[in-house]
C-alpha cells in the first residue's frame, strides 16, 4: 500500500496489515521437542555432555572414599554426620546443605 504499510499473508491463511518499516521473521524456531524424547542410553549422554562440560556422570558423596569427599567412608553409605555446612567453611568441606535455613519435613502447610 502507498501509505507506508504493507499487506502479509500468514501462514494461517489471515492477513495482516503492517509497517512498512517493521522488521521481523514469521514462523516457528526450529528444534522444537528435541528435549521431549528420552535419551534411553548412557553413551547418549555421554556425547551429550562431552561437548559441553564435565558435568557427567554426578557420582554421589557417599559413594566415594572418604579422602575423595566429606560423606565417603564407612561400612555402609550413609553420611554420618549431619549433612549441613556453615557458610564460611573452607573449600572442601563446603558440602550437602550450605546454610540451611531449615531442615527437614515441612509441616503444619497453610490454611486456605
Amino acid at each position: 500500500l502507498d501509505d507506508g504499510t504493507t499487506r502479509i499473508r500468514l501462514p494461517s491463511g489471515s492477513k495482516k496489515i503492517v509497517k512498512s518499516s517493521c522488521r521481523a521473521m514469521v514462523g516457528i524456531c526450529g528444534g522444537g521437542g528435541r528435549l521431549d524424547k528420552p535419551m534411553l542410553k548412557a553413551g547418549r549422554a555421554f556425547h551429550k555432555y562431552k561437548a559441553k562440560r564435565n558435568c557427567w556422570p554426578k557420582v554421589r558423596g557417599v559413594a566415594m572414599n572418604p579422602v575423595e569427599h566429606p560423606h565417603g567412608g564407612g561400612n555402609h553409605q550413609h553420611i554420618g554426620k549431619a549433612s549441613t555446612s556453615k557458610r564460611d567453611a573452607p573449600a572442601g568441606a563446603k558440602v550437602g546443605l550450605i546454610a540451611a535455613r531449615r531442615t527437614g519435613r515441612i509441616t503444619g502447610g497453610s490454611k486456605d
